[in-house]
């Protein structure tokens, strides 16, 4: 029997911001995808058995570079 444990606010906000990020590290579908996963995560507030993975995602997002866009 698996025990739920509740997030703290620091890895909420943690996948909030990199929820934001994702859609700019990668914009398009992927980027969406990406942002909609994250924020589900941060919205569910659990930690579970694969978030070694959402968490890895997380760093990759929060470490990637910005990509810039012509307007700018």
């Amino acid at each position: 029997m698996s025990m739920q444990v509740p997030m703290d606010h620091h890895e909420r906000m943690r996948l909030r911001a990199a929820a934001f990020r994702a859609t700019r590290v990668y914009p398009g579908p992927v980027g969406e995808l990406l942002s909609r996963e994250l924020l589900s995560w941060e919205e569910f507030g659990y930690r579970l058995g694969s978030q070694g993975l959402i968490m890895g995602i997380v760093d990759a997002v929060m470490s990637a570079e910005v990509q810039q866009s012509d307007a700018a």
